[in-house]
């Protein structure tokens, strides 16, 4: 097998049903073997019934996984593990492909010289954003909004990680430098994400090579219930915690985190005048991408607390358990 689309869903048999329609309707060469694998990530809803009506239609490209560990990186792992491909493509639930966007995205990566690919994620044509929500500059919130990934019409080499619902990477990657984190990626109970740009992140820093390829498109539409400041907001604050949490603890002073001892230098120096600038911005863009930059800084401060806190625990559990085999 050539290609294996992993593409991972979790009660959305709706957009869903959307999403396989586009990947049904895909050009690739008559020699090349490729697979839609749809990990079911123990959906409640119709998803069963929506991903076996086309394993029923088309039973040489399209296979049902059900995954019960929930979590997104479980599920991705689960793919991981059933793939047939050497290629593992990444897409998620909610969004539209391009016919041409699974050529264009893996053909770079056949004669080993990229580790993995990473395509362009547009909104679609004719979203409205309000007077306060940017798309463009230096307040621009489509990152957050819909994973929106574009740096524009030329092909070349990315120097940051794609991002999950439109990248690609060679198999013996995984193999080479493991899976996606699991204390990482959206599960229940907690919004924290970057599994994705983690582990492209973790090859970049091994020396791998990844691609852009503004070719391979895919639309990720915009839901009203995302288009307001709180979600937003809170997108940005879990985002801040992921950053802390995928880069890790750190170096360590008398067994704490020194991230910690930097909490009141962040407040004071980071997080303070990007509250006050977001009071005294007029502009409505900057205002909002004032604040968010602010519950940025909120969600690392945060997770740097959290850390202590685990550490702390688990000191204390040591101890406890010194002196439970002294006594």
């Amino acid at each position: 097998m050539d290609i294996s689309v992993i593409l991972c869903t979790y009660n959305r048999s709706q957009s869903l049903a959307t999403a396989l329609e586009s990947l049904k309707a895909l050009v690739l060469p008559a020699t090349t073997e490729w697979e839609i694998l749809i990990v079911d990530n123990n959906s409640k809803d119709a998803t069963r019934q929506v991903a076996e009506r086309f394993c029923e239609r088309d039973p040489q490209h399209f296979r049902y996984l059900f995954e019960t560990n929930q979590g997104l990186s479980n599920a991705r792992n689960a793919g991981i593990r059933e793939a047939l491909g050497e290629i593992l493509v990444f897409v998620d639930d909610d969004v539209i492909v391009e016919p041409s966007w699974l050529f264009n995205l893996t053909s770079d990566l056949k004669s080993g010289e990229w580790a993995g690919s990473g395509g362009r994620i547009l909104i679609p044509p004719g979203f409205s954003p309000p007077q306060w929500l940017a798309l463009e500059g230096p307040w621009r919130q489509g990152a957050v909004l819909c994973a929106h990934f574009d740096f524009g019409d030329i092909p070349g080499e990315l120097q940051e990680a794609p991002y999950g619902t439109n990248m690609a990477f060679r198999k013996e990657m995984f193999d080479r430098y493991g899976d996606f984190r699991t204390d990482l990626g959206l599960q229940p109970g907690s919004e924290l994400r970057n599994e994705d740009t983690e582990f492209g992140n973790r090859l970049l820093a091994g020396g791998e090579r990844l691609r852009y390829v503004p070719s391979a498109v895919v639309y990720h539409p915009v839901p009203e219930e995302r288009v307001r400041k709180g979600f937003i907001r809170a997108r940005w604050f879990a985002v801040g915690r992921s950053e802390i949490r995928a880069r890790g603890p750190g170096p360590k002073a008398w067994g704490i985190p020194r991230d910690y001892f930097s909490l009141p230098n962040i407040a004071l120096r980071t997080f303070l005048p990007q509250v006050l600038k977001s009071l005294r911005a007029r502009d409505p863009k900057e205002k909002f991408g004032r604040q968010c930059a602010a519950w940025y800084t909120a969600g690392r401060m945060a997770e740097i607390w959290n850390q202590a806190l685990r550490g702390q625990a688990a000191r204390s559990s040591q101890s406890v358990s010194r002196r439970s085999i002294v006594s």
